[in-house]
């Protein structure tokens, strides 16, 4: 049975189980209560100001808690990419110097085969679910980065494609967070953090006692500023079959389109899965599956089995292609979908759709390019936190705004 049903009633249970004081007190350890909400939120199932409407009819919820802050954290990660666009993709400031780091992940990483418990773990998890706790995450790319001297790009763009709920902006800034282009410093662990937050009853699997990451801080520190990689732990370890990405699913075809001469289309993209709102006219809905996007960033079959089978459930038929070609079967219709800000879904949408939904959001947003959580939640809901001086972002490269396209930390 998969872990995340593509169904909405699954969301809805989801939401229905969630206690804001339990998640605040035990979210850190694998085994905590976390809310399993992304692959639901990503994909626009489930809209944040839903999901917190929900949670406050059974609990107080309010701005200063620690779930609330959390949900603020995707919305931080999408207020800067939709002023930074494409912009995210890149470093975000200086990578840790003079290290130079490599373009390919290492098989022994892909193949679950280092030899660390943690990191084999995370990765036999990944491909089995489509899913990892937080910490697994920020585990598996601070190992990848800082130990492996692997480009965060590269290790973020195999995470992506193979998580249900990968979101480009929270999961590719949450990885410079990690490497420190995005960040005052590297994230760094070692194996006494996996211990504190993996309890042995239950994940004693993933600690890795005698490893690389079994080491002091300042250890760990000192080797992410070098140019050695530690490679694989020495011997034979078992290895994983790591499961393709691809563009699409070969038994997904078009639909075919009936006439839709003077009718009322909503065009639903793979983020936009949810209901129809009350403000929603139309009378035939088109799924469109934008393949430049997904060869570009292509996805695990478990996440297109997600996406897909919930578009089959919602749409009227499905559209496999350039959404530009679209443009002769839509001329005397009204066009509308909702905004993204995924990139050529964006563009090709807006250029298609006589409306553009705005996406909905728990806060307004911020005029100006914020360069820190802490700055962006004080400004958008007025609880001040104490951190560090935040980092500076470079906005000299492709600063724009995406216009009428709007847009979980991790």
């Amino acid at each position: 049975m998969t872990m995340f049903p593509p169904n909405l009633q699954a969301a809805r249970t989801r939401l229905d189980a969630i206690r804001p004081a339990h998640y605040a007190n035990t979210r850190n350890a694998l085994d905590g209560a976390v809310t399993l909400l992304s692959p639901y939120i990503t994909h626009g199932m489930l809209t944040l100001p839903d999901a917190i409407n929900a949670i406050k009819r059974r609990h107080p919820l309010k701005p200063a808690d620690k779930l609330m802050m959390e949900f603020g954290w995707r919305e931080f990660f999408h207020h800067v990419w939709q002023h930074l666009g494409d912009g995210i993709l890149e470093d975000r400031g200086p990578a840790v110097s003079p290290v130079e780091y490599a373009q390919t992940l290492p098989d022994d990483i892909r193949q679950g085969a280092t030899g660390v418990p943690v990191i084999d773990e995370a990765v036999r998890t990944l491909y089995a679910t489509g899913y990892l706790h937080n910490h697994a995450r920020m585990w598996l790319a601070s190992y990848v980065v800082h130990l492996r001297k692997v480009h965060w790009r590269v290790g973020a763009d195999w995470l992506y494609g193979h998580l249900i709920d990968g979101d480009l902006a929270s999961n590719h800034l949450s990885w410079q967070w990690v490497a420190g282009t995005f960040s005052n410093k590297p994230y760094l662990f070692n194996a006494e953090n996996v211990a504190r937050y993996a309890p042995v009853a239950t994940h004693a699997q993933w600690h890795s006692p005698g490893t690389a990451v079994d080491q002091d801080y300042e250890v760990l520190e000192a080797l992410a500023k070098t140019t050695e990689q530690v490679g694989p732990e020495p011997g034979n370890h078992p290895a994983c079959i790591e499961p393709a990405l691809i563009e699409l699913p070969p038994d997904c075809i078009s639909s075919t389109l009936p006439a839709l001469k003077r009718r009322v289309v909503e065009l639903v993209h793979p983020w936009n899965l949810g209901e129809d709102t009350e403000s929603n006219s139309a009378d035939f809905r088109l799924g469109v599956i934008h393949l430049p996007f997904h060869h570009r960033f292509p996805w695990s079959a478990a996440r297109w089995n997600f996406v897909l089978t919930r578009m089959r459930e919602r749409c009227h038929g499905i559209f496999v292609g350039d959404i530009k070609d679209l443009t002769p079967h839509l001329v005397d219709s009204q066009t509308q979908t909702l905004a993204t800000l995924n990139p050529g879904y964006a563009e090709s949408l807006q250029e298609l759709a006589d409306e553009v939904r705005p996406d909905r959001k728990m806060f307004s947003e911020p005029e100006e390019l914020c360069p820190s959580f802490s700055q962006f939640y004080a400004k958008v809901s007025g609880v001040s936190l104490t951190r560090k001086p935040p980092p500076k972002i470079n906005t000299k490269f492709n600063t724009h705004k995406q216009g009428r396209r709007n847009g979980a930390r991790r």
